[in-house]
């Protein structure tokens, strides 16, 4: 499995107690994550506040399964393709929305990393594993 750190560092495996790369093209993925970091930070002084609250207060909320989440995630995503102007292709907007909206929340209240990352990575393997392979596809070659 390909790993995409969307910080731009490595991914890495422990190997005999070592640390080893994984078995990809890292320049590939490091090109990418860095693309998507820029677009990410143009992104973030567009997303108001209250979309981040919103978000916090169903993550918060103990009673809701982590599907519930992950729609209301998407359902926040969707709404913000459509408020932020963006010549890019929907899917790209909607990857680099996610991970923003992640962040943002994760600042917010860090106490919910576990369950953010947790929701978030589920939702883009749902929505977007296609996509991220199509995209170390086309910068490979």
């Amino acid at each position: 499995d390909l790993e995409l750190q969307t910080d731009g560092n490595r991914s890495g495996h422990l190997r005999n107690g070592e640390l080893g790369l994984a078995p990809t093209n890292e320049d590939v993925i490091r090109i990418i994550a860095t693309q998507l970091a820029e677009i990410g930070d143009q992104f973030d002084k567009e997303i108001q506040g209250r979309v981040v609250n919103d978000l916090v207060q169903y993550f918060m909320n103990e009673n809701l399964s982590r599907e519930e989440i992950t729609l209301q995630m998407a359902r926040a995503v969707r709404e913000l393709v459509q408020a932020i102007p963006s010549d890019m292709e929907q899917e790209k907007t909607m990857l680099v929305l996610a991970m923003v909206l992640t962040k943002k929340i994760v600042n917010t209240v860090p106490s919910l990393l576990h369950r953010v990352i947790n929701t978030t990575l589920n939702y883009m393997n749902q929505q977007f594993h296609n996509y991220v392979v199509e995209m170390v596809s086309a910068v490979s070659q």
